[in-house]
């Protein structure tokens, strides 16, 4: 059974063999993942309520680094040698809200390497429906170990960078 940084189960054993797609798909630079709108993601007109984007957004962030410490096992287990109890926390968000999403549409939570920087990784997000952008947002997560933000492992940086990098290119 594969762990992410801090020790936690990733996926089940045979998950990924039964539901490739599960967490989305490693792309170069990043991360998609697909999902859907239900009912409970939209308010009373049909269309997604503002704050379940942060939600979406946060799925695909989380997945991403998932199928990073899926594909990359000891690299994870670097990391948490070097910062035992880590995680990540939002330190900011800039966000646009450019269209809505409604009741049962598909949608791509596109999450992409931009910056890696001492104790952060700066992210940008899209949420598109097809090719129409519906959210952006730009996404500075810290990296925090024992209750204070800490520089992050040389391991995971190098991952990190190497998606900005297939960004830039």
């Amino acid at each position: 059974m594969k762990t992410d940084l801090s020790g936690e189960r990733t996926v089940a054993p045979g998950e990924l063999d039964a539901h490739p797609h599960l967490a989305g798909r490693l792309v170069p630079g990043g991360h998609v993942l697909t999902l859907r709108v239900y009912y409970e993601d939209t308010d009373f007109s049909g269309i997604v309520y503002h704050a379940n984007y942060l939600k979406f957004m946060e799925r695909g962030r989380s997945d991403y680094m998932r199928l990073l410490g899926v594909v990359q096992g000891e690299l994870f287990a670097q990391a948490a040698a070097e910062a035992p109890g880590f995680h990540f926390v939002v330190r900011a968000m800039q966000i646009d809200f450019l269209k809505p999403a409604k009741i049962d549409d598909v949608l791509q939570v596109v999450t992409l390497s931009k910056d890696v920087a001492g104790a952060s990784i700066t992210l940008s997000q899209q949420v598109k429906r097809g090719d129409e952008l519906l959210v952006s947002a730009t996404v500075r997560v810290a990296f925090v170990s024992q209750g204070r933000a800490k520089r992050i492992p040389d391991a995971l940086r190098q991952a990190t960078l190497a998606d900005a990098r297939a960004v830039e290119g």
